[in-house]
């Protein structure tokens, strides 16, 4: 109980990080996982090749190593980082901006990136859900009176892959809640005035820097009972789908 009573009550940069973190999951969660579905909805379409083509395309900056020296040469604070090249070349600005040491642009980046390398597993769930639909159930919605693609969406292929609308979402939402490699890789460890700062990077922070393990063990199950309760509520959501 001291542990917890020193997390809520005196620890300033915890509460932070779950501002951060509540934030960050209440973007990323959603966008992405509509972005997933939509964009394996659109992919389903295509023929095979071009279909396998395309999810490559699309799950390739999830797996991929160290992907983020794109997004710091991106966002470089100097003359040569690519934004600020452009922003001065355009007139718009005559100073470069330091897009990762302002607080005020950080979390905005981490967002946009984790974003981009969201379409992971879930996107894969989607597109194998997508292909186990029975064709014969979309004959027998129009002679049920499915008119149009959003009514044969909602009533027939939604219902039909439901398992994997809900592994989706626990991918999806267990992602975004445990966001720590690409805030500490753009950001750094810390980050300026903690504006990044995560449950997850808090946790690193005590657990594996300080080997405070019991308040780092408090700062764990606060993390674990986000997530699970965030679940519960998004299953119970998806049970509705198709109503």
């Amino acid at each position: 109980m001291d542990n917890y009573t020193r997390l809520f009550l005196e620890d300033d940069i915890f509460l932070v990080a779950l501002k951060n973190t509540l934030l960050f999951a209440a973007i990323t969660g959603p966008i992405s996982y509509l972005a997933c579905f939509l964009f394996a909805w659109v992919i389903n379409e295509l023929g095979p090749r071009l279909r396998a083509f395309m999810t490559l395309i699309f799950y390739a900056p999830s797996i991929s190593g160290n992907i983020y020296f794109i997004w710091l040469m991106i966002f470089s604070g100097d003359r040569y980082g690519i934004a600020n090249g452009m922003l001065i070349k355009l007139g718009i600005i005559l100073e470069p901006i330091q897009w990762l040491k302002t607080e005020a642009l950080i979390m905005p980046i981490i967002i946009l990136v984790q974003l981009w390398l969201s379409l992971g597993t879930g996107f894969l769930a989607f597109i194998a859900g997508l292909q186990t639909v029975d064709k014969t159930l979309y004959e027998a919605g129009a002679v049920d009176g499915v008119r149009n693609r959003w009514q044969e969406l909602w009533f027939i292929t939604l219902p039909s892959m439901r398992p994997q609308l809900m592994f989706g979402a626990v991918i999806q939402l267990t992602t975004s809640f445990a966001v720590a490699d690409v805030s500490i890789a753009l950001a750094g460890f810390p980050s300026v005035n903690y504006a990044a700062e995560t449950i997850v990077t808090h946790l690193i922070d005590f657990g594996t820097t300080r080997f405070e393990m019991g308040f780092a063990s408090a700062i764990a199950t606060v993390l674990f009972i986000l997530m699970v309760g965030t679940n519960l509520i998004v299953q119970k959501l998806l049970r509705k789908v198709g109503e």
